[in-house]
């Protein structure tokens, strides 16, 4: 069976995470239904990495098996129009306007690519705004952070004691079920741009909420409560219990996946 990798955007905050799930709708589960509508037979949907309910993507890329051979450009069209269109009982088409997929390309891969095992770099985002006002347009798309943030602070806080081959137990979910919480973060940058706050964040690969815990600590940083060494410590601890809150999902995006 033919391989093709796509690429895929989504709003999160309409889903349950990426992975399919029986009574919850997931992102997985909308684009599994959509490619059997395509080609008629069941087949999976493997994704490089499994976002969680509320976080997003400009550039997921997953794999899927094809019965047979398709022109690149049916694959992404014909996927996103039973992802944005409904087969009712009658066989009509519903146009399906709560969804938030688009496979953005489609092309025909090697037979021995996994876009989960063949990645070699993940990209992710973390997006906050920090002003006093309430979020309009961005909420549910960024961490609302109203306390003035240090960010020149928080980016030298993140090249002190986080860059770098550690053992990032204090920055991960007490569920992570990776067996090992060693991880080599090749970046963590931190940049502003007027109102927003923008964490640049590559890695191989990352425990369950890294991020996201990343985010929580540095915030603490950038606000004044935690000093480099706090974070250097906490770091050391190697305990859940020693790192910072975890940041919410919202501003969290999947932006890019290298092969």
């Amino acid at each position: 069976m033919p391989i093709y990798k796509l690429t895929i955007e989504y709003d999160g905050t309409h889903y349950f995470g990426w992975q399919r799930q029986l009574e919850q709708r997931s992102v997985q589960g909308e684009l599994i239904q959509a490619v059997k509508k395509f080609t008629g037979v069941d087949v999976d949907v493997v994704g490089a990495g499994r976002t969680d309910s509320g976080v997003h993507a400009t550039a997921q890329v997953a794999h899927v098996n094809l019965p047979r051979e398709y022109d690149d450009f049916k694959v992404m069209q014909g996927i996103n129009y039973y992802l944005f269109n409904k087969v009712n009982d009658a066989g009509e088409s519903e146009n399906n306007v709560a969804n938030r997929i688009a496979v953005l390309k489609a092309e025909r891969v090697a037979d021995d690519f996994s876009a989960r095992f063949s990645a070699k770099k993940r990209h992710y985002l973390y997006r906050i705004i920090n002003r006093r006002a309430r979020l309009g347009v961005e909420a549910g798309r960024a961490w609302h952070v109203i306390d003035q943030l240090d960010d020149k602070l928080m980016h030298k806080a993140a090249q002190t004691a986080l860059v770098g081959h550690y053992d990032f137990n204090s920055f991960r979910d007490t569920n992570c079920q990776s067996k090992s919480s060693i991880k080599t973060l090749e970046q963590l940058d931190v940049r502003r741009v007027g109102e927003e706050v923008r964490l640049f964040v590559s890695g191989r690969s990352f425990l369950h909420h890294q991020v996201r815990i990343m985010a929580g600590s540095l915030a603490l940083v950038g606000k004044g409560r935690w000093t480099i060494d706090d974070l250097v410590k906490a770091r050391e601890a190697c305990d859940r219990s020693s790192g910072g809150p975890t940041a919410p999902p919202d501003g969290l995006y999947l932006v890019g996946v290298d092969y």
